[in-house]
């Protein structure tokens, strides 16, 4: 049986790189820039998902990792020729010259530097729970913001980073997106998934079973850091632009809403979400123009469609109050689903 459900995964993961590698042969230039930025928030909302949903940590921190990202793939990316000729406000730092190295070294180096910044950070952000914890996380996407501000011999201040080299083809980021999938649902049926969802379910009554709730905790917070290092990275490389103002509490306030609506620690509920949310942002653009309606021009409406998508959205969530997957994997649903036949 364990055989073949492995070969089962192995061939469902096969057909989805040779999809991903027919997309990014067929399709044109618009519909492709539409799967990168699905690819790249479906990377962020499943890191995202692992320690507010899967953890039960309300973290409000994805902006603060995603800028580490972009900023470190972004610097080692630039050749020191372009830094020096971008900059500006005052003259690169030494060690921003020094930095270079090639695409994925670069995204995996922004990933790690997140990663750690995350482990440092877990020392006194979980002293504290619930609101606190997302008014302290908050307070560190704010603090990355203001630092990349105002420190522009790393950052190139307001003016941010442009040029950047566009190695972020569908090709990668639709891999690395399907390898996080991958990694988020190990991890979720793993040991530590369960512990994690101990943690989630009640934190003392999982301390009093021996769980080390803070260890659980900090792993879950560096894996979500890495991957959105990467995700930051990865869309540093796609938009070959960056300045602070693309990291402010918005971004983590469209992840927030990608991962309610998929179903707080639901992982297929996310990768769903994610579509549906990034997607609807450009299927319903026609709303912002002209229209005619039974003859009659309706003159355009910018915003329109973001009125719209707000109803859907309340629609959406009326009907599934615990998100669309709930907290389980699209798996769990089938199996309950024909379980309960097979009784019939």
């Amino acid at each position: 049986m364990r055989m073949k459900n492995a070969i089962i995964k192995m061939l469902l993961i096969i057909l989805a790189l040779l999809m991903i590698g027919w997309a990014h042969r067929n399709l044109d230039s618009y519909t492709l820039s539409i799967l990168n930025n699905i690819g790249i928030f479906a990377i962020l909302a499943l890191s995202y998902n692992l320690i507010n949903g899967v953890t039960g940590q309300f973290s409000l921190e994805p902006n603060g990792f995603v800028a580490i990202g972009a900023y470190m793939t972004a610097l080692f990316l630039l050749p020191a020729d372009a830094k020096l000729d971008m900059f500006a406000l005052v003259d690169p730092a030494p060690i921003v010259l020094k930095m270079h190295a090639d695409f994925i070294p670069a995204v995996i180096a922004g990933g790690l530097f997140a990663m750690f910044i995350a482990l440092l950070l877990s020392f006194p952000v979980f002293r504290v729970r619930g609101d606190y914890l997302a008014i302290v996380t908050l307070g560190f996407g704010f603090i990355i913001r203001i630092f990349a501000i105002n420190n522009p011999a790393y950052t190139n201040g307001a003016l941010g980073l442009n040029d950047i080299p566009p190695y972020a083809n569908f090709l990668w980021i639709g891999s690395i997106a399907l390898v996080t999938f991958i990694v988020m649902l190990h991890i979720v049926f793993s040991r530590y998934g369960r512990a994690m969802k101990a943690v989630r379910d009640d934190e003392d009554a999982a301390t009093a079973m021996g769980i080390n709730t803070f260890w659980i905790k900090t792993t879950a917070f560096m894996t979500s850091a890495f991957f959105e290092g990467v995700g930051g990275g990865l869309l540093a490389s796609f938009l070959t632009t960056i300045s602070p103002d693309q990291f402010t509490f918005l971004l983590t306030f469209q992840l927030l809403i990608i991962i309610v609506l998929g179903g707080l620690g639901s992982m297929t509920g996310s990768l769903v979400a994610t579509i549906l949310v990034m997607g609807s942002m450009e299927w319903l653009r026609f709303l912002d123009s002209d229209m005619v309606i039974f003859g009659h021009h309706t003159g355009a409406h910018p915003g329109m469609r973001m009125v719209v998508f707000a109803i859907l959205l309340i629609i959406m969530m009326l009907f599934a109050r615990k998100g669309l997957f709930g907290d389980k994997e699209l798996i769990e649903i089938l199996r309950d689903k024909f379980r309960k036949k097979a009784k019939q």
